[in-house]
């Protein structure tokens, strides 16, 4: 392999390895908090590409404005889906969430099948993003290099929010003892909520990137995303912020890795994310970056 197809190849494993790490935030702020894997977490990557093609196309509203609304309203689907699903049962065995969790997924994409169709609609991606710079030789859509930076800007900003400000204070404080923080009279319903949004809101970034990156949009677009997600966020360390973001790197790099360098079993690049979920929760269950955790029932 020459230099120039091996940089190629870098550069698309970590543009792939942010979209995992933006997404695997939500996994594991979630995972922080309630001890709850979130399994329609990468369903809400379908709904913020189908609420970004219908804010472009039937409102009429310019992608600059479309995009980061259809964050928001993401964000503001995670807290429904919080009320409605998971907050009746924040008592419950930890079990019943589980349940609840993956019934929330299979009821958000068969409401797309029944209520959009489920046939895949094209994206529309703004002709900025389409425009192909050279680097070092190779050929790089512009795209590709947006990803990573938005990513790290964004995750910037959530760590901010984390370390800088009250509720990321509350939030720091649930995840080491949730009922101790109750006790201290924190609003964790509240909490939870913003929570639920960032983590959303986040994941919708992801949702709109890939979609512009796979500019193919249908009701189980996310379930493979969502999945690969959420081996990036046990691979950094579940629960740690910035170790789902690296866990998201690395993955992205090897799946480009190993077909790159291993082109015969290229069509078995998926099975390579689930062979390092096994490792690692055979060798080093608390991921890269994480800690020994405290059962909180």
């Amino acid at each position: 392999m020459t230099g120039t197809i091996l940089f190629q190849q870098l550069i698309n494993g970590i543009s792939l390895g942010s979209l995992y790490g933006l997404v695997a935030i939500g996994y594991t702020m979630v995972y922080g908090i309630l001890r709850l894997i979130n399994f329609a977490h990468g369903d809400l990557l379908m709904f913020a590409a189908y609420t970004a093609i219908y804010l472009i196309g039937i409102f009429t509203l310019p992608w600059q404005i479309s995009f980061p609304l259809a964050m928001v309203i993401t964000g503001l689907m995670g807290i429904v889906l919080d009320r409605c699903a998971y907050r009746p049962l924040r008592d419950a065995p930890r079990i019943s969430l589980l349940i609840s969790a993956i019934g929330a997924s299979f009821l958000l994409e068969n409401l797309a099948i029944v209520i959009i169709g489920g046939i895949p609609k094209g994206f529309p991606r703004p002709p900025m993003f389409d425009h192909v710079i050279t680097i070092l030789g190779v050929r790089v859509q512009v795209l590709t290099l947006y990803t990573p930076v938005i990513t790290i800007v964004l995750l910037l900003g959530l760590l901010y929010i984390v370390y800088r400000t009250k509720v990321g204070k509350a939030m720091r404080a649930a995840s080491k003892d949730f009922e101790a923080t109750r006790l201290m009279g924190i609003n964790l319903d509240r909490v939870i909520a913003i929570t639920f949004f960032l983590g959303s809101f986040l994941a919708a970034a992801g949702g709109i990137m890939w979609a512009m990156k796979y500019p193919q949009v249908n009701p189980f677009m996310g379930v493979f995303p969502g999945l690969k997600a959420f081996i990036a966020a046990v691979l950094g360390g579940i629960g740690n912020i910035v170790g789902a973001v690296i866990g998201g790197f690395l993955l992205g790099l090897g799946e480009i890795m190993i077909v790159a360098f291993f082109p015969e079993v290229s069509q078995y690049k998926d099975a390579f994310a689930f062979v390092i979920l096994i490792l690692v929760l055979l060798f080093r269950p608390t991921g890269i970056m994480g800690e020994p955790m405290i059962d909180k029932t």
